[in-house]
């Protein structure tokens, strides 16, 4: 037996087995993003050529993501507190001094308080906690998560209702995951979060909801955006296979051509994958998604780390789901970043007993901390 060279337990033990069985999951687990991501790349090529579309944005996020992944795992390994700390300064620094950041790479329209404000100041507040427990010393971890409380402090001064609501539960997960034993069961139910609030909003654009929540949603949303799902899931039902056509929903939506002030999009990660690009996209966005829980899941960080980021890009699903988060190039990188940091393999080994698992993976039973 030897310590810190494999997965990580309890106690810090693993088999001399470990490091084997770690490189063989690193190289599922990044054999699948490669597919699942040039798969996304690849559909959306297909689905324009089909219908005349423009697959430029999707191409923009694939690469974004992958980039932003690539680039948070040489940081993670590198600086494992130091990386996750830099980023989470960058995206509030971010959020204050560019307040009027567009999708794409130009600067044009503002965050929109339901979108990037909201999932910049989360993936801060993750990268925050992910720093603060990698970090030895108690008062630096304290004021990492301070640094993560002070973020949903911005999103409140920014008038950021869901910011303030998803930094505030990023951090609490956090801390609860210092007293999680199950790391894959607690993916999973990360998993079902996302999927019920993506599972409520095509209830919402598929009128299967009672009225009076519509009603409410649409005081908290407006109607303009349940206008826009509504019109989403008609593009869907027209071709449910391979949808309008990447970047055609405003050409075809008559909410969207009303609007003076339109984006041309429907607000909605999930129903603007379904409208252009169809159930198929749908399942690659899912995909995708479950991918990085994959990825969080079998990797060699701690499971604290694991599950605050965990949290953390679940909580960027949920703002995705209801707006246009995923519209701005700053998310998509930052979303790879935080991913790629929480399943990097720091070139130190992290102290033993950071992991609360109570079983280290290909190893025997261990101590619960």
């Amino acid at each position: 037996m030897r310590r810190g060279a494999g997965g990580v337990g309890s106690s810090g033990v693993t088999s001399a087995s470990g490091p084997d069985a770690d490189g063989e999951r690193r190289i599922v687990s990044d054999a699948a993003g490669v597919a699942v991501l040039g798969a996304c790349a690849a559909w959306s090529l297909i689905t324009a050529a089909v219908h005349d579309g423009r697959p430029e944005g999707v191409l923009l996020a694939v690469l974004a993501v992958a980039a932003g992944y690539a680039a948070g795992r040489i940081g993670g390994a590198l600086l494992p507190v130091g990386a996750p700390f830099a980023g989470a300064l960058a995206g509030i620094a971010l959020t204050v001094a560019v307040p009027h950041l567009a999708p794409g790479p130009q600067i044009a329209a503002p965050l929109g308080h339901a979108g990037a404000t909201a999932a910049v100041l989360t993936l801060s507040a993750g990268a925050a906690c992910c720093a603060a427990w990698a970090a030895q010393v108690p008062a630096v971890r304290l004021a990492l998560r301070l640094l993560a409380a002070g973020t949903a402090v911005l999103a409140a001064l920014l008038g950021s209702a869901s910011g303030l609501v998803t930094c505030l539960a990023v951090l609490v997960c956090s801390l609860a995951a210092g007293h999680t034993r199950h790391r894959g069961a607690a993916m999973a139910l990360l998993g079902v979060v996302a999927a019920l609030v993506t599972g409520l909003i095509w209830a919402v654009a598929a009128r299967a909801v009672p009225g009076g929540f519509v009603a409410a949603l649409e005081g908290r949303l407006t109607p303009h955006r349940v206008r826009l799902w509504h019109d989403a899931w008609r593009l869907l039902g027209d071709d449910a296979a391979l949808g309008a056509g990447p970047g055609r929903f405003g050409e075809l939506s008559a909410t969207s051509a009303q609007s003076l002030l339109s984006d041309g999009k429907p607000h909605s990660a999930p129903l603007q994958q379904a409208a252009e690009q169809g159930i198929v996209g749908v399942a690659l966005l899912a995909a995708a998604f479950g991918w990085v829980l994959y990825a969080l899941w079998r990797g060699p960080r701690p499971t604290p780390v694991a599950l605050t980021a965990g949290a953390a890009l679940t909580a960027l699903a949920a703002i995705a789901a209801i707006g246009n988060a995923l519209s701005f190039t700053a998310v998509s990188v930052g979303a790879g970043l935080l991913a790629g940091m929480a399943t990097a393999r720091p070139l130190a080994d992290e102290p033993a007993g950071r992991s609360p698992d109570t079983r280290a993976r290909g190893a025997g039973r261990t101590a619960a901390r």
